[in-house]
């Protein structure tokens, strides 16, 4: 594993802790998993930046800041932006976890609070959450009204957190620190500017709250996002803590009271100053234009500060935090190979935090263990590690689901008849292990009943030897697949850091798996949230092998809430392109990431699914996608496609990127490969990519045009189009005519009568339910030609401004829509297609297609009816250039009485206004006919 990892890393860029000489500045390292080749929009201005990929991977950009000093990338400043995000955005759409953070604020509050003149600090502060709970929970306000809420929370914690500055930050309120009033006045701020989707200001309010009160933000606010986000920078204080914490134990008890206290201060001081140099080091990551800030540097604290008189061992390690070469590690803490390599000595003290925390957990809990086991075996307590804290709150657990392991140091052996059997290091090979039925039993005990560690570790050997020496032996079998040993052994994957057991355990947990679907939902329901697991996808000798596990249990979406799940996810994807073996079960570990990704982005609720996709963008698992689009099983190729696709609809600015990027010989590939299998993921892919502007979207036609192995394209998409499901149809249709049209207009082709002739089908409103509806106007929005850089439909902006509509509403909402979406993007380019379109649609669909528009706004469905009018009005201007004077007496015969009809006054603004546009077109290519029509329709209107 390692020496593989080893060549992943070289391949990378990285070998023996330094970057290759292609590679940026230290000070600008940047993770591997951000997309440095994703296009942005400031990127794709200049032509003469690249991108360099190699073997699929997402690596560094290497196009030249304009100056010598570096800048920062901003696929890096998203990525923070992102991760901050989460904790805000969760505000917006947990009540739960609103009622939490105010209790939160409140409690700090209040508990100071003396009684006293406020100068109505707290009313402030009351009235702006109150204000802020007001626009969460009722998202229908008005635009004036929200816009109103909004500044007036603002107006109102600015006051508050203006107390933090020079001259008043060390006074207080009534007895409450204004460092603490302003901490959760910028929480809440930072929640405003989330509400209005600043989202880099959001970030930078909220890393404000940890430069204002470090330990109140770290311990009381924010703790689950100081614990993934700054702790990684600060892992070297931990480690001297707990360390100084060992030594203290063997003190007499008098003494070593006075010497906790003063570490405890010590240590809490130096984490808080910290903590708040790296909070005040992203703010300025999150300046507009920023240059890159020097790293902050936080050294070990005196032993000699508070007594000690040892001479500390760490001494030989670094001692000053630094960035960690990969964003992902360094928010989310996983310790990997990444890290060794780049910082050898210091991480191998840091790299194994749980081993210290159990260490801690000897010192203070081997009394009430020897005691326990006394009388039964199993504690309500779970196996943790607690920061040293104040008294503003007692410390938390995790849930008590998880034994005490006592961390007495015992030689490790094996149960021999009751006996520890001391052996030599070749006991680690299980090989070697050759134990009668009797020692199956009490390993069998021990692992259901012991609170022992290592005993329990042990049991995981003897246990995996007999499962491999059976061969299938149902006594065995039935003896070790039942749910207390199960548990057990999950208790110990929970609470070891030995790798070898832990693979053992893996490996036997996978073969029980395989064995009954009892054992499998025996594991979930004891691992409901899956918190074992995060811990094993961090573990940088296991993660892949955990993965295949995990994926054996086919967890749910509502099982992996964690924000890290993302993260983890990629590596996987990124790291896992060989098949890992689990004694009889082989699977690919991307097969696993993939499944975790679409369940992460398509199993919550929309505002979460977009979230999710989001991270995934700024993370930089577009390439790792792309390439699992081009290689691999059909099945997981459709898979990553999908993702792809949630993707670009999450982020829509990544739509020119993966266009740009991707291998359309691989799509066309994967149609022809899903064989009797629907094409729906493909499809979803292309029709995200097609909403482009018009240059690039001929670009990317022209490519897809080109084919596979010799097969042409149009003639594989009409074959889609015929084994498609009923709400595909549509789609493919539209994609197939826009391939066609690459062609001449004029001239006759099956694939555009054919593709007409689906969508003439789909438009009928009494046939086709809502699904098919839907995917209708997408079609004719695709048909229609005209997208912003974000993939929004801009037709019927560019129609309403042409009628001048934006002219004569100073004040509405659409002028507003129109100026930031429509792009002057070479209006004769776009003419032209509209052009062919409309001419291919009119000569080939003729009165039926006329006909079955009409009837579809008539009908007036939601979406479809708007779409049908969409697409007159733009048609209605190439009326003249199809067909004779008899065709276009027809069309005007079919469209006036509806377009009437839809000028009516009772009908929307914008439908009035391109009905009206759409009879002006009209009378302009028909002239004394439009005249006959239009007086007809009046009488039979009348």
């Amino acid at each position: 594993m390692a020496s593989s990892l080893h060549q992943l890393l070289k391949e990378e860029g990285f070998e023996k802790g330094k970057l290759l000489k292609n590679q940026p500045d230290d000070s600008t390292a940047l993770p591997i998993y951000i997309c440095h080749g994703r296009k942005s929009s400031e990127i794709t201005e200049h032509k003469d930046e690249k991108t360099v990929i190699r073997n699929g991977s997402s690596v560094f950009s290497s196009f030249k800041p304009k100056s010598d000093e570096p800048v920062i990338d901003e696929a890096a400043i998203k990525a923070v932006i992102s991760i901050l995000g989460g904790y805000t955005g969760r505000y917006l759409k947990d009540e739960s976890y609103r009622a939490m953070v105010k209790d939160k604020c409140t409690s700090c509050l209040l508990s100071q609070r003396k009684a006293g003149s406020d100068g109505g600090i707290f009313m402030n502060m009351e009235l702006g959450i109150e204000s802020i709970d007001k626009l969460v929970e009722d998202r229908g306000n008005k635009k004036e009204l929200r816009m109103k809420l909004l500044r007036n929370s603002i107006r109102l914690l600015s006051i508050v957190a203006s107390l933090n500055c020079e001259k008043s930050r060390n006074g207080s309120t009534c007895g409450v620190p204004h460092s603490h009033l302003s901490a959760c006045a910028q929480l809440y701020l930072s929640i405003v500017y989330k509400l209005e989707k600043n989202h880099r200001l959001s970030a930078r309010h909220l890393l404000q709250v940890f430069c204002d009160s470090a330990f109140l933000a770290r311990t009381h606010l924010l703790p689950d996002l100081w614990d993934h986000f700054f702790l990684p920078h600060l892992l070297h204080l931990k480690v001297w803590y707990h360390k100084e914490l060992e030594h203290l134990s063997n003190l007499g008890n008098a003494l070593k009271e006075t010497k906790m206290k003063a570490l405890s201060k010590l240590y809490n001081d130096q984490m808080d100053m910290g903590t708040a140099m790296f909070a005040m080091y992203y703010k300025e990551w999150l300046k507009i234009g920023a240059k890159v800030p020097p790293v902050p540097i936080v050294p070990l604290p005196s032993s000699s500060s508070y007594g000690s008189s040892r001479r500390r061992s760490s001494e030989s390690h670094a001692s000053v935090s630094s960035i960690n070469r990969n964003l992902y590690q360094t928010v989310f803490g996983a310790a990997t190979e990444w890290q060794s390599m780049e910082l050898d000595r210091r991480i191998r003290t840091s790299i194994d935090i749980c081993r210290l925390e159990a260490e801690e957990n000897e010192v203070k809990y081997e009394n009430y263990n020897q005691n326990k086991r006394k009388t039964h075996r199993r504690s309500s307590s779970s196996h943790i590690y607690s920061t040293p804290r104040t008294e503003l709150l007692p410390e938390t657990q995790k849930s008590g689901r998880f034994r005490f392991f006592s961390c007495q140091s015992r030689p490790k052996g094996c149960l021999v008849n009751g006996k520890i059997d001391v052996r030599n290091n070749s006991m680690r090979k299980l090989e070697h292990l050759d134990l009668p039925l009797s020692d199956l039993s009490k390993a069998i005990a021990t692992i259901c009943s012991s609170d022992i560690l290592s005993d329990c570790e042990i049991a995981i050997r003897v246990m995996t030897k007999a499962w491999l020496d059976s061969l299938g032996d149902s006594t065995i079998e039935a003896a070790l697949t039942k749910a207390p040993i199960i548990e057990g052994v999950l208790e110990v994957l929970f609470a070891s850091n030995d790798d070898e057991v832990m693979e053992l355990a893996i490996l036997i947990l996978a073969e029980f798996i395989t064995r009954s679907k009892v054992n499998r939902q025996i594991i979930l329901n004891s691992d409901p949230q899956l918190e074992i697991f995060l811990k094993l996808l961090k573990n940088s000798s296991l993660f892949l092998k955990a993965a295949v596990l995990l994926y054996l249990l086919r967890p749910k979406a509502n099982q992996m809430i964690s924000t890290e799940w993302i993260p983890l996810s990629l590596r996987v994807l990124e790291f896992g392109e060989h098949l890992q073996t689990l004694y009889t079960i082989r699977c690919s570990p991307q097969v696993a990431a993939l499944y975790f990704l679409d369940q992460l982005l398509t199993g919550f609720n929309e505002d979460r699914n977009l979230e999710n996709a989001c991270q995934v963008v700024s993370l930089g698992g577009l390439n790792l996608l792309m390439r699992n689009v081009e290689f691999g099983r059909v099945l997981e190729r459709n898979k990553a496609a999908l993702i792809i696709s949630c993707c670009i609809r999450a982020d829509g600015s990544c739509r020119h990127y993966v266009a740009d990027k991707l291998n359309k010989a691989a799509l066309i590939e994967l149609m022809v490969g899903n064989c009797k299998d629907s094409n729906g993921s493909v499809i979803a892919l292309l029709t995200e990519l097609l909403c482009l502007n018009r240059t690039q979207m001929m670009k990317f036609l022209n490519e897809l045009l080109r084919g596979w192995g010799g097969l042409n394209t149009m003639h594989i998409l009409l074959a889609c189009l015929h084994k498609a499901l009923p709400e595909e149809r549509p789609l493919v249709a539209a994609l197939l005519l826009q391939l066609d049209l690459l062609g001449d207009p004029f001239r006759c082709s099956v694939y555009r009568e054919e593709a007409v002739e689906v969508i003439i089908e789909t438009l009928d409103c009494e046939k086709c339910n809502e699904k098919i509806q839907q995917q209708s106007a997408k079609a004719l929005t695709m048909l229609g030609g005209r997208f912003s850089y974000m993939g929004e439909a801009t037709t019927e902006s560019w129609l309403l401004k042409q009628a001048g509509f934006h002219e004569n509403l100073e004040d509405s909402f659409q002028k507003k829509e129109i100026g930031d979406n429509f792009l002057d993007e070479g209006e004769e380019e776009i003419e032209n297609w509209q052009k062919k379109a409309a001419i291919a649609l009119l000569n080939s669909g003729n009165k039926r297609f006329l006909a079955a528009l009409s009837n579809s706004v008539a009908k007036d469905i939601p979406s479809l009816a708007r779409a049908s009018l969409v697409t007159i009005a733009w048609m209605s201007c190439f009326l003249h250039l199809a067909g004779d004077k008899d065709f276009q007496a027809m069309a005007s015969s079919i469209l006036t009485p509806r377009l009437l009809e839809s000028s009516n006054p009772n009908r929307v603004l914008e439908e009035r206004v391109l009905a009206t546009f759409s009879l002006q077109q009209i009378r302009k290519s028909s002239g004394d006919i439009f005249k006959a029509s239009l007086g007809h329709s009046i009488i039979s209107f009348l």
